[in-house]
């Protein structure tokens, strides 16, 4: 199905606080994200490189011990292999893209 509406997905809470639906391509993954407020994600990597887009909110990210503040329009490259972590200032709306596909969101 090549049209979606994201209301109409699924979402699945990843870790407590961060709430997900996905759309899966042949060669990325798609996540929107709505984020509570002080969730936290923990430190982790993962193989796929991702691009991380704040639309509202503030998210902290901290990779490979540098802090970032991201508010609405920057966006945060993270290359695959490389350990972060991430937190939640306020609540944020945010997407990540991924690629390689994550076949461990489907």
């Amino acid at each position: 199905m090549p049209h979606y509406h994201l209301n109409q997905l699924p979402e699945r809470e990843i870790v407590p606080g961060f709430h997900a639906r996905f759309i899966h391509g042949e060669n990325f993954t798609l996540a929107n994200w709505h984020i509570e407020q002080d969730a936290v994600l923990p430190e982790h990597s993962h193989p796929h490189e991702q691009a991380t887009q704040v639309l509202e909110g503030e998210l902290e990210i901290v990779m490979e011990g540098q802090t970032y503040r991201l508010t609405p329009g920057q966006v945060l490259l993270i290359p695959g292999g490389i350990t972060h972590s991430g937190r939640a200032i306020s609540p944020c709306e945010v997407v990540d893209v991924f690629q390689p596909a994550r076949d461990d969101y489907r």
